[in-house]
């Protein structure tokens, strides 16, 4: 998934007024920031295969570290401690800590079976949802619409960014899914990791937006 990870942290606002919503980008897509670092240091590795499925041609065949189901628990106990370290607060270091957990959850609906349980045991698990690419588009595309909508009216704008600077991340973030359904397959897989660390804008643009918006009960 893409823009379903960020409709996580998106819809979280509701229940984590006081998290700012590029932490919860943060959360949200944090083993998708990890991979990308361990690609590239060669640590896991990933190939280009076209036809892998329907939806996406990356062959994700050795990810323990940042996608594996015990190594996604201990990511998101340490982001949720970090958290806690910080703002001492409990319940919202629970919040990020399950939107951290969350990537798992929607990856393991998404990928076809390759998700390490753990390091070095090679039992993988996955539900298969990009065999279908018009499933994957109704289902991504309906958590992000409801995400949406949830963070617009939990929220409002204090001025002009806050309104316009929302609507164009919507706007960035849906011009980007398109992108990759509809373009070719990239050159090589480093070339993926370096475009992965792209999603840094994201959440750098969300801590900005979330600083001219309120919350609105």
């Amino acid at each position: 998934m893409f823009i379903g990870h960020f409709a996580v942290g998106l819809g979280a606002k509701k229940v984590a007024s006081q998290v700012n919503l590029g932490t919860l980008f943060f959360a949200a897509q944090f083993l998708d920031l990890l991979w990308p670092i361990f690609l590239i240091l060669g640590i896991e590795h990933a190939r280009i295969a076209p036809g892998n499925t329907a939806f996406t041609p990356f062959d994700f065949y050795d990810y323990p570290f940042s996608h594996s189901l015990l190594m996604s628990f201990g990511w998101a106990a340490l982001f949720g401690g970090i958290y806690y370290y910080v703002k001492r607060n409990f319940r919202n270091s629970i919040i990020v800590s399950c939107a951290v957990f969350s990537h798992w959850l929607l990856d393991f609906i998404s990928h076809k079976p390759d998700l390490p349980i753990a390091p070095g045991i090679h039992i993988v698990l996955g539900l298969g949802l990009w065999n279908s690419i018009i499933g994957t588009i109704f289902v991504e595309g309906s958590l992000f619409i409801g995400a949406v909508y949830i963070y617009f009216r939990t929220t409002k704008s204090i001025d002009r960014v806050g309104n316009y600077a929302f609507w164009g991340l919507i706007a960035m973030l849906l011009i980007s899914y398109i992108a990759n359904i509809i373009s070719p397959p990239p050159p090589n897989i480093i070339a993926v990791a370096y475009a992965g660390l792209a999603q840094w804008l994201f959440i750098v643009w969300a801590y900005w937006i979330d600083r001219h918006r309120t919350w609105h009960d």
